[in-house]
């Protein structure tokens, strides 16, 4: 006996229809109240008719919650928090975002003329850093004139959060060079000096892509979905950020108790000199971790957590954010590495060099040996 088809009606499709949007348009309903309004949209199903039912052409009348804009933006383009096209939860200073404009602008020229009088070619990756700040609080500074110009405020964004990352690298050269200057083995942890430094500079770069992602699809006129996957990503970099510091300080603290012990055991001060560049290698890695703890509290409220002090309160951004990178750059300004590592015994392989000699060598390592091929040979004949 044949089993009878069910019959699709045009109410039930219709109905289900219905539900399904309602659900959408109420979960996707922006928070921001006093400016939102409920407008209609139509849409039009197109009818269709087949063995077992026939469904008529259908027009839906959507009802959706849209924002528009009922206050009028002052000189600036101020809005306030919450409201519709506002960018900013508070009103930010612009003599604050000049002032560290200028700062990280001097830090970027001292450190340029210091990286060419000690002639210290890998300086120029802490150059980038301070310029990237540089650029960061300069687009800060025109975005608290133009508050509704999304791009300016985006691009502002992207510096300030991956600026950081190039002190990070800078941070991981350092103490590569340093092994490589001072400890007799140039290594750690059988590590050599070149390979530790390339590799975190490697990570350092994986964290780098990951908050770049992350960033750029946090962009102010993003729906609220995307911003919260986007904060999530970016707080995925930054803690895998932090954790490649953790690991790397563990490399430092052997490299400083290997170096105790061979002044002991030379029992002279040979190259004493490691110790101020070491400490201010550890204070720039403090300042990153306190901003990176900074960028996580600030997140972990999402992207409209009001309630948040550290969103609301533009003093905690310029506390926890901006002078720890300013600090964290300085210190190389005071201690800088071309004070400590002097002569040709310091210039130690690069990171794209690094690289090339493992591809050559694994090369080599897999083609087998003439020498021995011959021998081989003469064998078997």
């Amino acid at each position: 006996m044949a089993t009878p088809t069910p019959v699709l009606t045009s109410e039930s499709l219709i109905t289900t229809l219905r539900e399904a949007i309602r659900q959408a348009a109420v979960t996707s309903a922006p928070t921001a109240t006093g400016v939102d309004i409920l407008t209609t949209q139509h849409v039009t199903i197109d009818g269709f008719t087949n063995d077992h039912a026939t469904v008529p052409a259908k027009t839906i009348h959507i009802v959706l919650p849209t924002c528009i804009q009922t206050i009028e933006p002052d000189a600036n383009g101020y809005l306030p928090p919450g409201t519709c096209h506002a960018l900013w939860d508070y009103y930010p200073s612009f003599s604050a975002a000049l002032a560290f404009t200028v700062l990280f602008g001097l830090l970027t020229l001292a450190h340029l003329y210091q990286a060419i009088a000690y002639r210290k070619k890998f300086c120029w990756v802490i150059v980038m850093a301070s310029f990237w700040e540089t650029m960061a609080y300069l687009f800060r500074t025109i975005s608290t004139r133009y508050q509704q110009n999304t791009g300016v405020y985006l691009v502002f964004q992207i510096f300030i959060l991956l600026s950081p990352l190039w002190v990070n690298a800078f941070d991981y050269m350092v103490l590569g060079r340093m092994i490589y200057f001072f400890a007799p083995s140039h290594k750690v942890f059988s590590i050599p000096a070149p390979t530790l430094a390339a590799a975190f500079v490697a990570f350092d770069f994986v964290a780098f892509c990951i908050q770049l992602a992350g960033g750029s699809m946090a962009g102010p006129t993003a729906p609220a979905e995307e911003q919260l996957k986007a904060i999530h990503i970016y707080m995925g970099g930054i803690g895998l950020q932090q954790f490649f510091i953790v690991v790397f300080v563990a490399f430092a603290v052997k490299f400083q108790l290997g170096m105790r012990e061979e002044i002991v055991l030379s029992r002279t001060g040979w190259r004493s000199s490691w110790r101020p560049l070491l400490f201010t290698l550890y204070a720039s890695l403090a300042c990153i971790t306190i901003r990176i703890v900074f960028r996580l509290v600030e997140f972990s409220s999402g992207s409209t957590g009001v309630s948040n002090p550290l969103l609301t309160n533009e003093t905690y951004f310029y506390g926890l954010e901006g002078m720890p990178m300013l600090l964290a750059i300085l210190a190389f300004n005071i201690v800088h590495p071309g004070l400590v590592l002097v002569g040709s015994e310091s210039e130690m392989p690069g990171f794209c060099t690094t690289c090339v000699s493992y591809v050559r060598k694994d090369r080599t390592m897999k083609k087998p040996d003439e020498s021995d091929n011959e021998e081989m040979s003469f064998m078997r004949a």
